[in-house]
């Protein structure tokens, strides 16, 4: 009888060993819906090159950072510098860019004007309410010669840090994800192809201005803990793979249209 609980005891832990060894073998990347078909194409190049990697899938934003944060995932893909650095600020988290992704364009659609100068004066604009969010679209304004912030504010931009407004503009600011259905009750949002080209009211390309690489600090980042060295070089390799793989760039074409770019370039 005793041999026989040794023998048991002696399988249990060669299995516990062992599933142990699979773990710590493969990479676990969290990721959200947006951005899970490319990496989905990457995993299966990365399994034929006899790297192991396991997606997983998160359906909020707040998950994916807290998760990493505790170790139960390598890195994560999902979110660009001003939402980490606001996730570390708010949620007291240890995280770092590790190596850069795709950056997705962000637009100024209007379904009442063919161009931006054919704003009138006082014209309501909308734009995102939060801080992530907001500057960008401030930005964008700016890009479009419609005001001018404070030298210097960047992404960080708020309503305070405008110095001109020519137009008079009345600037609204709505949730994100509000921002499409806002569209016919202003004369110019900001907006998002992917929120857009889920609603289906209108082509996602058809944004009157573009932002792109020239703000580099949307890029969507591979993120990391703080103190990860990446054993093996696996996060390094599957990067080089994402970045580099024409199955890959297939994949983000079909994904994100012409409304992308590599930020790695």
């Amino acid at each position: 009888m005793r041999a026989r609980f040794k023998l048991a005891l002696g399988l249990s832990l060669n299995l516990l060993a062992a599933g142990l060894a699979q773990a710590a073998d493969t990479l676990r990347l969290g990721t959200t819906a947006a951005f899970a078909p490319p990496l989905e194409v990457a995993v299966k190049e990365a399994a034929e090159q006899g790297l192991k990697v396991e997606l997983v899938e998160f359906t909020d934003w707040n998950a994916p950072n807290i998760t990493l944060d505790h170790g139960d995932i390598d890195a994560n893909y999902f979110q660009h510098t001003p939402f980490l650095e606001n996730a570390n600020r708010e949620g007291g988290l240890h995280l770092k860019a590790f190596a850069p992704g795709i950056i997705n364009n962000v637009g100024l659609y209007s379904t009442r004007y063919k161009a931006i100068a054919d704003l009138p004066e006082g014209a309501k604009v909308a734009i995102a309410n939060d801080p992530i969010n907001g500057g960008r679209g401030l930005q964008l304004l700016q890009k479009a010669g419609l005001l001018r912030l404070k030298d210097g504010v960047g992404y960080k931009a708020t309503l305070d840090d405008i110095v001109a407004n020519p137009k008079h503009l009345q600037i609204i600011e709505l949730e994100a994800v509000q921002l499409v259905r806002a569209l016919d009750d202003v004369d110019l949002a900001q907006g998002y192809p992917h929120y857009i080209r889920l609603a289906g009211t209108l082509d996602p390309n058809s944004a009157l201005l573009f932002d792109g690489i020239e703000n580099r600090e949307y890029v969507i980042q591979f993120v990391t803990r703080d103190d990860y060295k990446d054993p093996d070089g696996k996060l390094k390799k599957f990067v080089d793979l994402y970045q580099h793989s024409p199955q890959v760039r297939a994949a983000l074409d079909k994904a994100h249209g012409s409304l992308y770019q590599p930020g790695w370039q």
